[in-house]
């Protein structure tokens, strides 16, 4: 009985403008490159900071987060770029994919802090409203990022028959899983996610916090929803203890996370 996909796959992940070749992958990480400067610059100007501010720093913190996702991404899986069946060329092959979040936030945070301190733009604003700031921005352009996976028809989850199931093309679909046409559309579900913690960021901006917390508030929802979505993918992995490496990492920055906002929350009611 054939079955027809809510979510189908794209047919192709590029578009030619002339001579030029546009990755979708790519544009979808500039749009959301894009999206993340003008929310941020509006959420820190209305803050009571100097504009051009978040221009000066995204300078430093765009290069550096690409940088660090994509070394993070080559060093917990050398097996691609290393060894006899490694392809060295291809660690700058970024249009492929292969950006990890968790290298791109850490790069990408130091390089937003060596971008404030070098912007020379007198603020009565910290480092740390400056983040606050950014964090709603960031988490919406995480989630317009994610449909670059879509349209290189990655990183999708296990087997579902559920009405949204993605069809994935046969030469796409992962060894063990030939005979299966629909898989968990995890990119779709990292994108809601994300535009659900993008809406509760904004809405604790009303809050009196102490500066920094909205950051560390976004670092705990998304880690949350990372550890459930990240056990539904199929796609290579190392594994430690039965669970995927970056299940592991989630939890830990989680736990980190959840618990140092909840001592800010508490020290914040006394």
């Amino acid at each position: 009985m054939l079955r027809v996909a809510f979510l189908p796959s794209p047919t192709r992940s590029v578009i030619s403008v002339g001579p030029l070749t546009i990755h979708f992958y790519a544009l979808a990480i500039i749009i959301g490159v894009a999206v993340a400067i003008y929310v941020g610059n509006k959420r820190f100007v209305a803050m009571g900071g100097a504009p051009g501010v978040v221009s000066d720093v995204a300078l430093f913190a765009v290069p550096a987060g690409v940088i660090g996702g994509r070394m993070y991404h080559v060093i917990t899986t050398p097996e691609l770029y290393f060894g006899k069946s490694g392809h060295l060329v291809e660690i700058f092959f970024m249009w492929k994919g292969g950006l990890g979040i968790w290298g791109a936030i850490s790069l990408g945070y130091l390089g937003a802090y060596i971008g404030w301190r070098k912007s020379g733009k007198e603020s009565s604003l910290s480092f740390l409203h400056l983040v606050d700031a950014l964090a709603p921005g960031i988490v919406l352009a995480q989630a317009i990022g994610r449909w670059g996976n879509w349209f290189n028809r990655e990183l999708f989850g296990r087997p579902t028959e559920l009405p949204w199931g993605l069809k994935i093309p046969l030469i796409d679909r992962p060894s063990g899983f030939l005979n299966f046409e629909t898989f968990h559309p995890t990119f779709l579900y990292e994108s809601l996610w994300c535009v659900g913690v993008a809406i509760v960021l904004f809405s604790m901006s009303s809050l009196a916090l102490k500066p920094g917390s909205i950051f560390i508030a976004y670092v705990s929802l998304y880690t949350l929803g990372r550890i459930w979505i990240e056990a539904l993918r199929i796609d290579d992995a190392h594994h430690i203890l039965g669970l995927r490496f970056n299940v592991w990492i989630a939890i830990v920055i989680f736990l980190w996370s959840t618990s140092l906002l909840f001592r800010r929350l508490q020290n914040r009611t006394r």
